[in-house]
């Protein structure tokens, strides 16, 4: 960012520490974060980074032009509720890393709207090639959306999405997503050391199999399914496991299961709301 608005974390999670860690190594100034948790101890280490640190979430809040709630799910409400004033009076922009909270959610909660950006992010954040679906309420400026895809773009890619139930769908796609290709991951080890390779051998050749196939429609830019087709020669190898991969319904085992995901974020979502 050609400006640094001062931001602060309300909690300091693995993803905010993740985001925090993203934006250090892109040389955000680490005095311009502030992260604020119950426990100052723990903060230790950010402190040691420069950062400013507090157990007073309040604040924090109101030193803070962008606030970003790192905080589970379950306590939305309660943070919410206690922040409610100093948002209020201070209006930043809101960030919330929450699944299954939505905007009218902590709207209600804080008793006044203010600019806020749902956002889901994936856990490969964690290693800066993440993936963030976002949605904006009206209240958030062009100047706020910049500033969201650069915060969130420290850990990996965004997306924005122009309908907040469109974010159950990016919760099936992506969000959850990383444990699909841990799964396929996983019955590839295991299908490996069936056919008589170590578990070992098979675990590196399936880890960079999967890295490889992403790198490979990332920097080619071309379709998988073109992808597929170049590789799945007629009569060969490839095509006798893809033809058993259709054989089973592969697709549309994938498309249950992802609506089975989006539909567990509906529900979430309206439990929250109920609160």
């Amino acid at each position: 960012m050609n400006q640094h608005p001062t931001i602060s974390f309300i909690g300091a999670g693995n993803m905010a520490r993740a985001i925090i860690g993203g934006l250090l190594k892109n040389g955000y100034p680490a005095d311009h974060i502030w992260a604020a948790a119950p426990n100052a101890d723990k903060l230790a280490d950010l402190k040691a980074q420069g950062l400013k640190t507090t157990a007073d979430s309040h604040a924090a809040v109101a030193a803070s032009d962008i606030v970003i709630l790192g905080v589970k799910p379950q306590v939305m409400r309660q943070v919410c509720t206690e922040l409610s004033q100093t948002l209020s009076n201070r209006k930043p922009l809101l960030i919330s890393l929450a699944a299954g909270v939505t905007i009218s959610s902590m709207t209600r909660w804080i008793g006044t709207p203010i600019p806020t950006v749902r956002c889901m992010p994936n856990t490969p954040s964690l290693v800066q090639t993440g993936a963030s679906g976002l949605f904006a309420n009206d209240l958030v400026s062009q100047l706020q959306r910049e500033q969201t895809e650069q915060i969130l773009g420290a850990v990996g890619i965004t997306v924005w999405v122009s309908q907040e139930s469109e974010i159950d769908a990016v919760t099936a796609v992506s969000g959850s997503g990383p444990a699909y290709y841990f799964l396929m991951m996983e019955a590839m080890i295991d299908a490996g050391e069936a056919l008589g390779l170590s578990r070992k051998t098979a675990k590196a050749l399936a880890l960079q199999t999967a890295a490889g196939a992403a790198r490979m429609v990332q920097e080619t830019g071309e379709e998988p399914a073109e992808l597929r087709r170049r590789v799945t020669s007629p009569k060969g190898t490839t095509e006798q496991a893809i033809l058993s991969f259709q054989a089973d319904g592969l697709d549309t085992m994938v498309l249950r299961a992802l609506t089975a995901c989006r539909n567990r974020a509906i529900e979430l979502a309206q439990e929250m709301d109920k609160a």
